[in-house]
């Protein structure tokens, strides 16, 4: 009795431990992104909807000892804004680690402050490989896509198809830059020649000038190097001046609510690469019908991914019985992404975590059956196709 007693006292002593390591006993996540600009339809609300899932399935199946909080704001696509965001989340507020991060220049800007706090970044809208080559760090993970993910993609599948010669249209930041540059690398090494660029302001709303510099390249293929709204308006004002059908279209990042605000018949056999698709099977037909009854839209690979990535942290978290960074980020390297939007992902120590990825071609309109049934999903790119190679990183923490 005396000895089944002492081994109770030391069960509880070590719960107890293992809760203190929690600090305050509660995980508090930050969402960081635009809820009100040009990409809050690829990310914004729905990110922090889709964090509330995992949230919410992590209780349910874990149930951890520890509370789970989360906090969201609007970094209106701007670096300054999301660095004292970030300054302030982790000083003030306590948060553990800051997710979603769409935008570049935001992405950037807090994974330099999460480095100096020693706290984690979780990114899944911000596209380009920056953030796991120059400015790669070891408490960052890249979740998603990447520009050299989506490029591999499309634009290889283009320039099979005849597309042999380009002018690129591209955001005139960051991520507009690595995602041209990216995409030029793929037409030049299967075979294509690059006409030339011209860049726009970001976020941009007129573009005609630079529709008419495409046109006037006589350039079969306009590589269009941007996202969100400003890849919409790309779109219908390149019909709106004449300048498609004479001319193709690559929508080098695109996302099923483009698809949906421009209609399958302006979108219609266009090619896109995508890393998630609500349609591909029932697990991911089951999570997103659950997307959908909170935010009326099926949801986007930035969206999805959040899910995932958010998940995977909460697990590693229970697993080590702490919020420390480096355990936990140890623990998420060393466990498999097994879940609905990835299978076997593995997060890589220069923090891109490598997944499949999928080239799909936009149906006509006759092809659509029932709500959101957008894609012919042509292709499955494996993980070690679509993202860059170890072999080919930047990234300092990677020893060749």
């Amino acid at each position: 009795m005396k000895l089944k007693l002492i081994a109770l006292a030391v069960t509880a002593a070590l719960a107890t431990t293992a809760q203190a390591q929690i600090s305050d006993k509660v995980v508090k996540i930050g969402v960081l992104t635009d809820m009100s600009g040009v990409y809050s339809d690829i990310a914004g609300q729905g990110t922090v909807e889709a964090t509330k899932l995992a949230i919410e399935d992590f209780k349910a199946q874990a149930k951890p000892d520890f509370a789970i909080e989360v906090v969201a704001a609007d970094h209106q696509n701007k670096g300054d804004v999301s660095s004292n965001k970030a300054r302030e989340w982790f000083d003030r507020e306590k948060v553990d680690v800051i997710t979603e991060l769409v935008t570049t220049s935001t992405a950037l800007a807090v994974m330099k402050v999460a480095k100096e706090k020693n706290k984690l970044a979780l990114i899944s809208g911000a596209a380009s490989t920056r953030i796991t080559n120059e400015d790669c760090n070891d408490v960052t993970v890249h979740w998603t896509y990447d520009t050299y993910a989506v490029s591999n993609g499309t634009a290889k599948a283009v320039v099979k198809q005849g597309g042999k010669s380009w002018f690129f249209l591209t955001a005139d930041y960051a991520f507009g830059h690595s995602l041209e540059k990216d995409a030029a690398e793929v037409v030049t090494a299967n075979g294509g020649k690059v006409l030339g660029a011209v860049r726009h302001p970001f976020p941009g709303s007129d573009f005609s000038s630079f529709l008419l510099k495409a046109q006037g390249s006589g350039a079969q293929v306009i590589g269009l190097a941007n996202a969100g709204a400003d890849t919409m308006n790309s779109i219908k004002q390149a019909a709106e001046f004449g300048v498609t059908p004479k001319q193709s279209l690559a929508g080098l990042l695109m996302f099923i609510s483009d698809i949906h605000g421009l209609g399958l018949k302006t979108t219609q056999t266009m090619y896109m690469t995508d890393g998630f698709y609500w349609d591909m099977n029932k697990e991911t037909r089951d999570w997103s019908k659950r997307y959908f009854d909170k935010m009326k839209k099926m949801p986007t690979m930035v969206q999805a991914g959040m899910y995932s990535a958010v998940m995977h942290y909460l697990k590693a978290v229970k697993a080590v019985g702490s919020d420390d960074t480096q355990k936990v980020m140890a623990q998420m390297k060393k466990t498999p992404v097994n879940d609905f939007f990835a299978k076997n992902g593995k997060i890589r120590d220069d923090g891109r975590m490598v997944h499949d990825m999928y080239l799909v071609q936009i149906k006509k309109p006759e092809e659509s059956k029932y709500a959101w049934d957008y894609y012919n999903v042509r292709a499955t790119i494996p993980a070690a196709e679509a993202f860059q190679p170890l072999s080919a990183s930047r990234c300092p923490l990677i020893k060749k």
